[in-house]
């Protein structure tokens, strides 16, 4: 029997392990792992390879980018796409790039199992073992939590992009348990720097604090206006700042919340620095930390000059308690 080849293409090592969890139990493949398309597509180009599940925000070559390149150098494989990115758009580009199917992260065994099936990849009476090779990745804290969140910025990506009828640009999430002190000199350049308007909003949960800071460039909200229809008699332009950021924080808070179990309970939102001044960000709340687990996403709108970053930062105390939920996840 012709052994079936399988290449997990993902940046996050959580995620490949997962992935190699959920594949059918007793299924004779050989599986092959990257960390970002460009390695993909070299073992593409080296090896047969029958099937690649291939996520789509990655570093140095995304899932976009690798399906087009195996289309255009004709490469002879499946592709499904597993992805934390769930917006309308993204599943109906990747279609037209020649996925065989899109799959919404963390992947259901079964409806990967019934996904292989359907398109003609999986015989369930050809069991015998996954084969050599497919060794299971040990994740970090930082990979793993980097995951969880990499998920819940799609879920949050694909509200706002039914809110505003556009397709959302997402980063791949930044990590990083730093001192609050970094934290604030960091802010304080983006103030000197540029015209910034700060949404802060702060957020519980059993254990877990933290505060989240939504940033937008002060030349841009006119944009964000337009964008969102406002009307001068219906709102102020901050109050419409605050609408956004509710739906924003509120999403990403809820796709954390729904993976590690922990049901946050939020604050309200309110606009803590105007024209450029971050330095106020020094009365943050968390300024009593000595350390904070800062999680990093650079939002952008396709087809308009629109980016707003997001920071979540939790309290050094939340570490602990978030780390033993994710452990949950891998068991």
């Amino acid at each position: 029997m012709t052994e079936f080849t399988l290449l997990i293409c993902d940046d996050s090592s959580m995620a490949r392990k997962q992935l190699l969890r959920a594949l059918p139990s007793g299924w004779p493949a050989q599986v092959f792992h990257a960390a970002d398309g460009q390695v993909g597509l070299e073992l593409l180009r080296q090896k047969s390879i029958d099937l690649v599940l291939l996520d789509l925000t990655m570093p140095v070559l995304d899932g976009y980018g690798m399906l087009a390149a195996i289309r255009r150098e004709g490469l002879s494989c499946q592709v499904v796409v597993v992805s934390g990115d769930i917006q309308d758009e993204a599943v109906r580009r990747v279609t037209e790039l020649g996925a065989l199917a899109f799959l919404q992260k963390p992947v259901d065994p079964a409806i990967l199992m019934r996904t292989l099936v359907d398109v003609g990849l999986y015989d369930p009476a050809a069991r015998s073992g996954l084969a050599q090779g497919a060794e299971e990745p040990q994740p970090s804290f930082r990979d793993s939590f980097q995951e969880v969140v990499n998920v819940a910025m799609g879920q949050a990506a694909a509200l706002l992009a039914k809110v505003l009828g556009v397709y959302v640009r997402l980063p791949v999430p930044n990590v990083n348990l730093m001192e609050v002190g970094e934290l604030q000199m960091a802010l304080a350049q983006a103030g000197n720097e540029k015209r910034l308007v700060t949404v802060s909003q702060g957020y519980i949960a059993g254990g877990i604090s933290g505060e989240a800071l939504l940033i937008f460039h002060d030349s841009e909200i006119a944009d964000v206006a337009r964008l969102m229809h406002w009307q001068p008699d219906q709102s102020s332009p901050m109050e419409l700042l605050l609408d956004l950021s509710c739906v924003l924080i509120g999403a990403c808070l809820r796709g954390i919340a729904a993976q590690l179990n922990l049901p946050f309970s939020q604050g309200h939102p309110q606009i803590l620095s105007h024209d450029g001044e971050l330095a106020q960000c020094a009365q943050l709340e968390g300024v009593r930390w000595q350390r904070t687990l800062a999680v990093e996403l650079c939002y952008g709108i396709e087809g308009y000059d629109i980016h707003f970053d997001l920071l979540l930062l939790f309290s050094e105390d939340s570490v602990p308690l978030i780390q033993r939920n994710i452990a949950y996840l891998m068991e």
